[in-house]
């Protein structure tokens, strides 16, 4: 892991254009090749980034990152102040609690509760940014990522949206359709999920293991 603490500007080109003017920023370069900008806000989300496969050109004053599809994000640096690499070793994995874990191995066991025609792929679909819960096909073939929250709250969504993005650049894949699965969905996540083309889905965990009707909840 690289982190580099730097004045500099930000021009992405690719299937769009973004640029970010020169202030103060945090660059996070990982094992995987892949590159984060990042604020002294927003928490956990960057303001742009490049996900693998890519790979990192620099040169003086000027960084280049660049991905198969020809994107590119350019960083223009004025001022370096921090620069360090770290090895942070094998990643353990995030542990789920019981009931989050419990409903994964339910939904995939009865995979057509999402649907008629409905086939399971595999649970823990590995991506270069961490596992998908489960991996489907809806009846017409197409894929459909699912992420399963015991509370879906935006946070989710947006953990969502980076697999979608990253699994739609697999040509192989593509497209690729996202179904954010909860017991409670929060009203604000469930806005966003539906503004990105997210289906949601309210899961009942006592219906799923079959003590109360058979009878499921789609919302």
């Amino acid at each position: 892991m690289r982190l580099v603490i730097a004045r500099c500007q930000v021009d992405y080109a690719g299937r769009l254009t973004a640029h970010l003017p020169m202030a103060n920023r945090l660059l996070l370069v990982k094992a995987d090749g892949s590159l984060s900008v990042h604020s002294d806000d927003r928490a956990y989300k960057p303001l742009n980034w490049m996900t693998p496969p890519c790979w990192l050109t620099e040169e003086p004053g000027v960084w280049t990152v660049q991905n198969k599809a020809g994107e590119k994000l350019v960083i223009t640096l004025a001022e370096v102040m921090h620069d360090s690499a770290h090895e942070l070793g094998a990643e353990p994995g995030l542990v789920k609690d019981g009931v989050e874990a419990h409903l994964q191995v339910l939904l995939a066991e009865h995979i057509t509760t999402l649907g008629d025609g409905y086939t399971l792929v595999r649970r823990e679909f590995p991506t270069a940014i961490g596992p998908v819960d489960i991996m489907c096909r809806d009846a017409g073939g197409a894929s459909v990522a699912v992420e399963i929250k015991r509370r879906g709250e935006i946070d989710g969504v947006e953990q969502l949206t980076r697999y979608l993005e990253l699994l739609n650049r697999d040509p192989l894949l593509a497209p690729v359709r996202g179904v954010f699965a909860a017991q409670l969905i929060k009203p604000q996540a469930r806005v966003l999920a539906e503004d990105r083309g997210i289906r949601c889905v309210t899961l009942d965990y006592n219906t799923l293991r079959g003590i109360e009707s058979d009878e499921f909840r789609l919302f």
